[in-house]
């Protein structure tokens, strides 16, 4: 079961997102935030797998906790929830390690499939702003990366992979490996390269045209 904390300020529309969540027997939502600051409380108590997390909040807004939160729990896949004018909350939100972001006007099978993407290692970005922040996210990504990073054939090519959204599960069936030795490598390349997470890396792999 994928344990889910929504953060909201809206009533309303936290209980729009858990009706449509919950239609999945997978999912569960079993927190609810008002802001960024309720919802690191929450944390520090019950621990979930993932967060729907919305950007323009009151006392805590959804960038600075996702901040926070990934730095003190990366394990947490946080999915933010935007609108088509806050493309510099996204371009934030990616930098600071959320594991994508969707239009708050997205399609129900698509909230729910951002779900599970993201808890198997996927990057979710809405193809209506992702036309807007994917140019300059790669244009500021961080230079600390060596695009001459002694990366193996086989790194290299789960880097591309990474690249082109795939997930853990997608990468380990066309290669042939097994989940865990993906995630080991997925582990190898951030050390060798200097990135902190997946976001980062995809970035890296589209940046430099790794394939």
């Amino acid at each position: 079961m994928i344990r889910v904390l929504l953060v909201e300020d809206q009533a309303i529309v936290r209980q729009g997102l858990k009706v449509i969540l919950e239609q999945d027997e997978n999912i569960t939502v079993t927190h609810e935030a008002e802001n960024g600051q309720h919802a690191l409380d929450i944390l520090e108590k019950h621990m979930v797998d993932f967060i729907m997390m919305d950007v323009r909040m009151p006392v805590v807004n959804g960038i600075e906790a996702t901040r926070k939160i990934k730095k003190r729990w990366p394990e947490v896949k946080i999915l933010i929830l935007t609108t088509f004018n806050d493309d510099e909350y996204a371009l934030q939100a990616l930098k600071e390690g959320a594991n994508g972001f969707l239009l708050k006007t997205s399609e129900s099978t698509k909230l729910i499939a951002a779900v599970y993407s993201s808890m198997s290692g996927g990057l979710t970005i809405h193809e209506e702003v992702a036309a807007k922040v994917m140019p300059r996210l790669l244009g500021r990504s961080s230079n600390n990366a060596a695009v001459n990073v002694d990366l193996t054939s086989r790194e290299l090519t789960i880097t591309r992979l990474i690249g082109e959204g795939k997930t853990n599960k997608e990468i380990s069936e066309e290669l042939y490996l097994s989940i865990g030795t993906v995630k080991n490598n997925i582990t190898q390349i951030l050390q060798k390269t200097g990135l902190r997470d997946r976001t980062q890396l995809a970035i890296f792999a589209v940046k430099h045209d790794i394939g």
